[in-house]
């Protein structure tokens, strides 16, 4: 039964993905991601719907288009793939267990559309961010909403207060933390990156206090490691602008996936657990 649904949201990601590959094009312009429907940069052709199945219809047509010969962008088979291995990978880390009973059942279901949600807008965010360095509100600020309504019906669901109170504190302290630094200094964070803060801390919070932390410190982490590897082969300089919402959002699903096992590993290898 699992590997069933697993093999469905695995093709559901396929889809979403092909979905992403429109939003992360037209919401930087400011356009409809509804119409007109998708088509050909080349000739100008609408892709019809043969042609428009995610991964497949790409490797059919060898990557171009079948109108005019223009060649495809790989990035959009990347997305679609991308986005079903995420989809499981989620799927499997918040599978629902019978043994909780069924309201149990029913909050595990909800915890786990909330999170497929949210990995398909980092999946986007990351994208749009490393094109334009933009995390738009249109994708960022319908999050939080989402965020409450789903998190909180499945605290609610489990009569979980403490998960709704920790997402709640999340969100505050990561979007305070964010703006701080946003302030101190002028062009090192973004307000883009302050809004998606909030959003990842509500998420992480829901999931405990560890899971919080490990996410904080992952982002910078990488996103440190990344700016060292840039100058070491002089790709960049100390001044080279580096879109951080990607590290972010990274550094985020660390905590999802690892988060707690990490921060029992650190307390466990300074001796603050004991």
């Amino acid at each position: 039964m699992l590997l069933v649904i697993l093999v469905v949201v695995g093709l559901m990601g396929l889809a979403v993905g092909s979905f992403l590959n429109v939003v992360i094009h037209r919401v930087p312009l400011g356009l409809s991601v509804v119409r007109p429907a998708s088509a050909c940069p080349g000739c100008g052709s609408e892709i019809s719907a043969r042609d428009n199945v995610p991964v497949l219809s790409w490797v059919l047509l060898r990557g171009r288009c079948r109108s005019c010969n223009t060649a495809i962008s790989a990035r959009y088979p990347l997305v679609e793939f991308v986005t079903g291995v995420l989809f499981v990978a989620v799927a499997v880390r918040f599978a629902p267990s019978a043994a909780d009973g069924a309201t149990g059942l029913v909050a595990d279901i909800v915890t786990g559309v909330a999170f497929v949600y949210l990995m398909a807008i980092s999946v986007a965010l990351a994208a749009i961010d490393l094109d334009v360095r933009r995390l738009p509100n249109a994708i960022v600020l319908p999050a939080y909403v989402v965020g409450v309504v789903l998190l909180g019906a499945a605290a609610a669901v489990r009569g979980d207060l403490a998960a709704a109170g920790w997402a709640a504190a999340g969100a505050g302290i990561s979007f305070a933390f964010y703006l701080t630094l946003a302030l101190i200094k002028s062009g090192g964070m973004g307000m883009g990156d302050v809004k998606l803060a909030g959003v990842l801390g509500l998420f992480l919070g829901f999931l405990g206090p560890a899971v919080l932390c490990v996410g904080l410190f992952a982002a910078f982490l990488l996103g440190g490691v990344f700016g060292v590897v840039i100058m070491l082969t002089r790709s960049g300089s100390r001044r080279t602008a580096i879109p951080f919402g990607p590290w972010m959002l990274a550094g985020a699903w660390i905590a999802v996936f690892w988060g707690e096992a990490l921060a029992s590993s650190y307390l466990s290898f300074t001796g603050l657990g004991n």
